[in-house]
This record gives structure tokens, C-alpha cells and sequence, in this order.
């Protein structure tokens, strides 16, 4: 089994698009097919830019919790507010950071990023990104009859270490942990609990592709 990971160089878009049509521009541009079996790994990012998922925090009026939560947790006013509105539950935090569940996706800060955004804007994380995963690979197996796997993936850092990696926040058409439970070790004995994130470890091949900075291979 061989793995190949090709990074697709994509114009900047300004407003709203269409991902499907960016994606077929960007195809074309890169002079690259999708063939059966691909995983088309996609920022969260770029998607969420295709929404207009933008905004922009002078305009945000921070409310009585957004402002204890700013002061709790040292944070900009706006910010605790936006990230109080995107999140269904806050469990706690550090300066800077909170740590949030907002559809089932624990991120800190409930996912907004500065990064490649305007001053004074963040960028949340998309709205319903399993639902655009699911339209993508709908929409790519009707325009070219292949089967493949979409994975939207957002960059995350890790406790106690050094640097970004990738992570899976939806997928579709790939099946996104390895059950490995009563399979055995090299001295025999069944595994108990191991299950292997598969679009998790695809998210940071990918990541690492992609880049943090001005690549634009989202």
C-alpha cells in the first residue's frame, strides 16, 4: 500500500462561492483528475469562507457572561463573546483560550481563527461541515463516477508540545477510526480497547502539506 499526497494550489477567493466549482477551477489550474478511491482533504477554513463565516468583532456588543469570561480567562471582550455564541457548553480554560463542544466538536476557542483573516476579523468554523463533507463526494461521484473520501480538516495544538497538527472536524465516504479491537499484538494477545483514527492521521499528512502561512493550498 502506497500513499501519494499532492497539494492543490488555489486562487484566493473574496466572499461567498462555490466550493464544487472552486474545487473543478482548482483542479483544472493544477492540472490533476480525482480517481477512484482519492481522499480529498479540504480546510475548514476555505469552507468556511465559502459560507461567509466571517466576522468581523467591532460590530460584536459583548453581553454580562461574554464579559466574565473575558475577564476570567483574560481575553478580548469580543472574543469571549463570539466564542460564548458559537459554543454549546464552555468546560474551562487557560489565559487566552477556553475550551469548548459546539456540535459535537470539542476546539478551543469553539474553532475561530485569526489567521488569514482581515483586522478585526475571525473566522468561525463552518456550518454544518458534515452535511458539505456528504455534498462534495455527492457531487464529485456524479461529475466524474468515482468513489472517494472527504475529510475537512482544521490545524489544532496539542498539551505540552511544540507546533500544529492536523485534525478531522467532518467526513464523508471514509470510514473515520480503524476498529482494531480483538485483533492481536506481535505476542499475541487481543487487543482490548485500540481503535486507529484514520481521517485524524490523514488530517495531519495533509496539514503538513498544506501549511500554515500564505501556501494557499487549502
Amino acid at each position: 500500500m502506497s500513499l501519494t499526497v499532492s497539494p492543490l494550489v488555489s486562487t484566493r477567493k473574496r466572499g461567498e462561492f462555490d466550493v464544487f466549482e472552486a474545487l473543478l477551477e482548482t483542479l483544472k489550474n493544477n492540472h490533476e483528475k480525482i480517481q477512484e478511491g482519492d481522499v480529498l482533504v479540504i480546510s475548514t477554513k476555505y469552507i468556511s469562507n465559502s459560507q461567509g463565516r466571517i466576522v468581523n468583532t467591532n460590530n460584536i456588543r459583548p453581553s454580562k457572561k461574554g464579559k466574565e469570561i473575558s475577564k476570567k480567562f483574560q481575553m478580548k471582550p469580543q472574543i469571549a463573546e463570539i466564542v460564548l455564541r458559537e459554543s454549546d457548553k464552555i468546560f474551562g480554560g487557560i489565559t487566552g483560550f477556553v475550551i469548548t463542544s459546539s456540535d459535537n466538536i470539542m476546539a478551543p476557542n469553539a474553532g475561530i481563527d485569526k489567521s488569514n483573516a482581515k483586522k478585526d476579523q475571525v473566522i468561525l468554523y463552518p456550518n454544518n461541515p458534515f452535511l458539505i463533507a456528504e455534498e462534495l463526494r455527492r457531487k464529485i461521484f456524479l461529475r466524474f463516477s468515482v468513489h472517494i473520501g472527504v475529510i475537512l480538516v482544521d490545524s489544532r495544538l496539542m498539551p505540552a508540545r511544540i507546533g500544529t497538527s492536523g485534525i478531522a472536524i467532518a467526513c464523508a465516504g471514509i470510514e473515520p477510526v480503524l476498529d482494531m479491537r480483538a485483533q492481536k499484538d506481535l505476542d499475541g494477545n487481543p487487543l482490548k480497547v485500540t481503535f486507529q483514527a484514520v481521517i485524524d492521521n490523514i488530517a495531519t499528512i495533509a496539514n503538513h502539506k498544506m501549511g500554515e502561512g500564505a501556501e494557499s493550498k487549502p
